[in-house]
């Protein structure tokens, strides 16, 4: 297995249903792959030639944790400058990506509730990051 300079990895609150990790994840899967272009692979192709969009070129980890190691990890990576992607519980009661952002810029930094964040910069620093997180089940 290839080792990566760099790690993409989500950050999920533990107490989601399996629904709303699931969309959560690839929410914020969306915003590490728009922040990092270059980390996209190219396209895949069958054995038939069937052409297949590209996806990001290393594995992303998915994590768990209560609420404190969300926002802990939230505090630690916007402190390092890293690119952080957000979904808080607010954004399950919209519909669209604008009222999304009004959500977002409607609360304070410190008063997000938080229930993903995703996370993106060389290995270490994500690892310092997300301590305290468990891999998710």
């Amino acid at each position: 297995m290839e080792r990566f300079e760099t790690k993409f990895a989500v950050l999920l609150r533990d107490d989601l249903a399996p629904w709303q990790a699931l969309n959560v994840t690839a929410f914020l899967s969306s915003g590490l792959t728009a922040a990092v272009p270059e980390a996209v692979g190219a396209p895949y192709e069958d054995a038939d030639g069937t052409r297949y969009l590209p996806m990001l070129g290393q594995p992303v980890l998915v994590l768990a944790g209560g609420k404190e190691v969300l926002t802990t990890a939230h505090a630690r990576a916007v402190g390092r400058g890293l690119p952080v992607a957000v979904f808080t519980a607010d954004l399950f009661a919209t519909g669209n990506d604008a009222d999304n952002r009004a959500a977002v810029r409607a609360v304070p930094r410190d008063a997000l509730d938080l229930v993903g964040l995703g996370v993106h910069g060389p290995r270490n620093a994500v690892d310092k990051v997300l301590k305290g997180a468990r891999m998710h089940p």
